[in-house]
């Protein structure tokens, strides 16, 4: 019997999805699940509308990242960058509703609601209402990531917290998930910053030893149905 499942990513700008779950993703694709990974902007334009050549880049790159981790782009919006709060909850929705009824996924990931980046609130929202748990739904999980230089950019007071209670072991997977960063090196950041990959690199090791392994990604689990 075939136990390999579908699962969806859905992430506010390419690079999001290695930097939160890179690990994770490579170790679905071992297990056989089939992964696919949604974009809603181009992840560059809030910076320079007009350099075309900076969202090139952003795409090849995230080609080149899906290519190593062993993910699918279904789709790469370009919707407003850093400027989500300007477009219709509902579009967002809509767009994330579409896959949803393609792919029929098992887990779903997004980003923490407690971001300090308003794009990933916004994308975690539409998620939970794209997903909610209607009588026909099949789906059974979702589990937010964290991202450098974001999740960890908030206030308890501001922002809300992210509190994981879900860890995995990715210590097979951190060469696949470092090369894969490598291809965003224009999303890097000198260290000693949260997203340069040293830091990156201790953050998997930090959550590591919080559960007694040598490198982990840690996820919040929102919702789990056993059906």
């Amino acid at each position: 019997m075939d136990s390999s499942k579908n699962i969806l990513i859905i992430t506010a700008h390419s690079d999001d999805e290695t930097l939160g779950m890179g690990g994770t993703i490579a170790k679905h694709v071992k297990n056989g699940d089939k992964v696919f990974a949604i974009s809603m902007t181009d992840g560059v334009s809030s910076r320079n509308k007009s350099n075309q050549k900076a969202i090139r880049i952003r795409k090849k790159s995230s080609s080149q990242a899906s290519e190593i981790l062993g993910f699918t782009w279904i789709d790469n919006k370009n919707l407003p960058d850093n400027q989500l709060d300007t477009v219709p909850l509902l579009e967002i929705i809509k767009i994330i509703e579409q896959y949803k009824k393609e792919l029929n996924p098992s887990i779903i990931y997004t980003h923490c609601a407690s971001d300090l980046n308003i794009d990933h609130k916004l994308v975690c929202q539409a998620t939970l209402t794209a997903f909610r748990p209607l009588a026909n739904s099949t789906w059974s999980e979702i589990r937010t990531f964290e991202i450098p230089s974001s999740t960890d950019y908030g206030h308890n007071s501001v922002t809300g917290n992210f509190n994981p209670n879900l860890f995995i072991n990715i210590k097979d997977y951190w060469d696949k998930k470092s090369s894969a960063l490598e291809k965003y090196k224009d999303e890097l950041m000198e260290y000693p910053n949260s997203r340069s990959l040293n830091k990156i690199k201790f953050l998997a090791e930090y959550r590591g030893g919080q559960c007694g392994l040598v490198m982990a990604e840690a996820f919040e689990i929102l919702k789990v149905i056993d059906r």
